[in-house]
């Protein structure tokens, strides 16, 4: 029998943060399934985006975003949020700020968090939030999507086991990945930072990347959403090999990720 991921959370609110190449995906996979809920007559969380970038003409085409957007500066979570309120006639707020866990979360752990940023800086700002997060990171053909409700490593170390085959707490990426927390290290030729737009204009990014990375995102989501088992704890996309490796929720796997963590 397969341990599963049981958090014991009821879902008030969930936040999209960053609307670029992942989150816009994210957040249309997110609205139907919010659409799908409420014509079901389900309780339907609410759904806020958060992302200050405005759309730029490097965006159209694979953000959801249209060439009079880039033309106008507008905001994206505005237009990603507009967008799929007329499509399918939800209700979705959103923030033109960077994100702020004081001023934009709940501190009581009733949201899902679902980061798709790209920056160090933001995410340490999500690692210490409460409640569920799931963030996704990608490179050049691949990335990895990790769920978790803590940050403590000494508190995980605890339930290491879980109780009865349940496990109430799972690691954030940022225990699983600490790297992703820290600025990145300097090139050895200084070079302005690039965007995933910028990557993929150059080659160096997979133009579906994003997409990939969005459809586990959603996978994740809709489990927690429906209520389903949700027997892994990160899944690792690979472009060249067309497949998504999972890891189980298990001791073996989850203490080789802590043991070096502090």
């Amino acid at each position: 029998m397969m341990n599963v991921f049981d958090p014991n959370t009821h879902i008030q609110s969930i936040v999209i943060v960053g609307c670029g190449g992942t989150g816009a995906q994210v957040a249309r996979i997110v609205a139907r399934l919010l659409y799908d809920m409420r014509r079901a007559r389900l309780h339907t969380p609410k759904l806020v985006l958060i992302d200050p970038d405005v759309v730029e003409e490097k965006n159209v085409g694979r953000q959801l975003f249209t060439a009079a957007d880039a033309a106008l500066k507008l905001p994206k979570a505005e237009v990603v949020g507009k967008r799929l309120n007329l499509a399918l006639g939800l209700d979705i707020r959103w923030i033109i700020e960077p994100v702020n866990a004081d001023k934009h979360l709940d501190r009581y752990g009733s949201q899902l968090i679902l980061s798709c940023v790209d920056n160090h800086a933001a995410r340490r700002e999500l690692h210490q939030t409460k409640g569920i997060l799931i963030g996704a990171g990608n490179y050049r053909d691949g990335g990895q999507v990790v769920i978790g409700n803590t940050s403590d490593a000494d508190q995980m170390r605890r339930y290491l086991d879980g109780k009865d085959g349940k496990y109430a707490y799972l690691p954030k990426e940022g225990l699983l990945f600490p790297a992703l927390l820290e600025p990145e290290s300097p090139a050895p030729e200084p070079q302005p930072a690039l965007s995933c737009a910028e990557l993929v204009l150059r080659g160096e990014q997979d133009t579906l990347v994003n997409d990939w990375m969005a459809c586990v995102v959603g996978q994740y989501t809709a489990a927690l959403l429906r209520c389903q088992p949700i027997r892994t704890f990160a899944s690792f996309v690979s472009l060249d090999g067309m497949s998504v490796r999972s890891l189980p929720i298990c001791r073996d796997e989850l203490l080789p990720y802590l043991s070096e963590v502090v």
